[in-house]
C-alpha cells in the first residue's frame, strides 16, 4: 500500500508526519531544527528520500539542510548565497532607495528530473539554483534584470520570492511570484523573464492595472493542464488559461476573496481549493469559522467545506505555502494553521481531521506520496 509523508515547516522547527494510505493513524517526528524558523521543506520527486529544508533565525542567519534518508538525518549544505548578478537598490515603502539584502529562503523547488538540482526563492526577491545537491548556488540574475526590479516593494511579509512552479510539460518554463511585484514567467530555464500580470487589478498602487506592483500570494496548476494557472492575490482569486499571458477573476460566491493558500486536486484539474480570510487587516476566517472552499468548475462557483473543522471562535490564519495535496487514488488535501494545527482530508475535502493540534505556527506544508 502507498503511504504519505507530510513535511511541515513552523516558526520553531520542522515536523514530519507519516501515515499509510488509509491516512487514519499518524506518526509525528520532530521537532527538527528546534527553535529555528523553517520556512519550507520539500522532497525531490525523483528521489523522495532527498529532502531540502530552509531554516533561519534573525540571530544566526540562514541555513539550507539536506537529508538523503527521508528526514532521519540532515546536513547543512552550501550556505554561501551571494547576489552575484545585479547590484543596486530597490524601492522601500516610501519610495526611497533600499539596498538589496538577503534575509531568508522562502521556497525550495526540486527539479522534476534531477535530484541534484533545486531552485530557491529568497528575500529580498531573487532566484537561485544549485545543480550539485546544494553544495553551491548561483543566482539566475536575469529575473532582477527585467528592468522593473528597482521598483519592487515589499509586502507585509517582506520582499519575498515565495512561489516557484516548474511546468511538468516543459521543464524550461518556470513560473514565480513575488510579493509585492507580481507573477513572472521564464521560457528558457530562468535565463530571461517577463511579467505576466495582465488583467490583475490592485487598489493602493499608483496604477491599479500596472504591469508590476501586484501582491500575488500564491500560484497553482494541475500537471495535466500546465497552461491553466490559478492565483490567490491580495484580494481576488484569479485564473489564466494561457500560461499567465492574461488573467480573469474567479472569486465568484466566496465570502471574501482575500486569502493566501490555493491548490488544485491531484486528479481533477478543475477542482480548486482556497481558504478565505476576513480581510487584509483581519487575518482570520470570517465569523471565526474555519472553512476551506472548493470549486469543481475552475472558479466562480464555490462550496464551503466545514465537516471536522472548528466553526466557532477560530481565529487562525493559513499561510501561502501551508496547503498541499497528495496523489493517492482518493486525493488527500492538507493544510496547516498559525495556531499549530495540521488538518488532513482523505476524501478531497469532504471531511477533515486534525493530525496534530499543538505545533508552533505553521509556515509550510508539503506532501510526498510514497510507493
Amino acid at each position: 500500500m502507498s503511504s504519505v509523508r507530510v513535511l511541515v515547516g513552523t516558526r520553531k522547527g520542522a515536523f514530519i508526519l507519516s501515515a499509510d494510505g488509509a491516512r487514519r493513524s499518524w506518526r509525528v517526528d520532530g521537532p527538527l531544527f528546534g527553535g529555528w524558523e523553517v520556512y519550507h521543506l520539500k522532497g525531490s520527486p525523483v528521489d523522495p528520500n532527498r529532502i531540502f529544508a530552509s531554516q533561519s533565525t534573525s540571530w544566526f542567519g540562514q541555513l539550507i539542510q539536506r537529508s538523503d534518508d527521508g528526514g532521519v538525518t540532515w546536513e547543512p549544505v552550501g550556505n554561501q548565497f551571494l547576489y552575484d548578478g545585479v547590484p543596486g537598490t530597490h524601492q522601500w515603502y516610501d519610495g526611497t532607495p533600499h539596498p538589496w539584502e538577503f534575509a531568508r529562503v522562502w521556497h525550495l523547488e526540486p527539479s522534476l528530473e534531477d535530484p541534484d538540482t533545486v531552485l530557491a526563492g529568497v528575500e529580498d526577491a531573487a532566484l537561485f539554483r544549485t545543480t550539485d545537491a546544494g553544495q553551491s548556488w548561483h543566482e539566475l540574475a536575469g529575473l532582477r534584470a527585467t528592468g522593473t526590479g528597482p521598483t519592487w516593494q515589499p509586502g507585509a511579509g517582506g520582499l519575498c520570492l515565495h512561489t516557484i512552479i516548474v511546468s511538468p510539460a516543459d521543464h524550461r518554463r518556470i513560473f514565480i511570484a513575488i510579493s509585492a511585484a507580481g507573477a513572472f514567467r521564464s521560457d528558457d530555464a530562468g535565463v530571461s523573464w517577463r511579467q505576466i500580470n495582465r488583467g490583475l487589478l490592485s487598489e493602493g498602487i499608483p496604477v491599479e492595472d500596472a504591469e508590476e506592483g501586484h501582491c500575488v500570494h500564491h500560484l497553482a496548476l494541475h500537471p495535466s493542464r500546465p497552461d491553466v494557472l490559478y492565483m490567490q492575490k491580495h484580494w481576488d482569486v484569479m485564473r489564466s488559461d494561457n500560461a499567465g499571458d492574461s488573467w480573469y477573476e474567479v472569486s465568484g460566491n466566496l465570502p471574501t476573496d482575500f486569502g493566501f493558500a490555493i491548490d488544485v486536486h491531484a486528479h481533477e484539474p478543475e477542482t480548486v481549493y482556497v481558504v478565505p480570510i476576513t480581510s487584509d487587516s483581519l487575518h482570520y476566517p470570517p465569523d471565526g469559522q474555519l472553512r476551506v472552499y472548493r470549486s469543481r468548475t475552475g472558479g466562480h462557483e464555490w462550496e464551503p467545506l466545514a465537516k471536522g473543522l472548528p466553526q466557532r471562535d477560530c481565529y487562525v490564519n493559513v499561510l501561502r505555502d501551508a496547503m498541499a495535496v497528495d496523489t493517492l487514488d482518493e486525493c488527500g488535501v492538507y493544510f496547516g494553521t498559525t495556531g499549530g494545527q495540521v488538518y488532513a482530508s482523505p476524501d478531497g475535502g469532504d471531511s477533515w481531521d486534525a493530525i496534530v493540534h499543538d505545533l508552533p505556527a505553521v509556515l509550510s506544508v508539503e506532501v510526498q506520496t510514497l510507493a
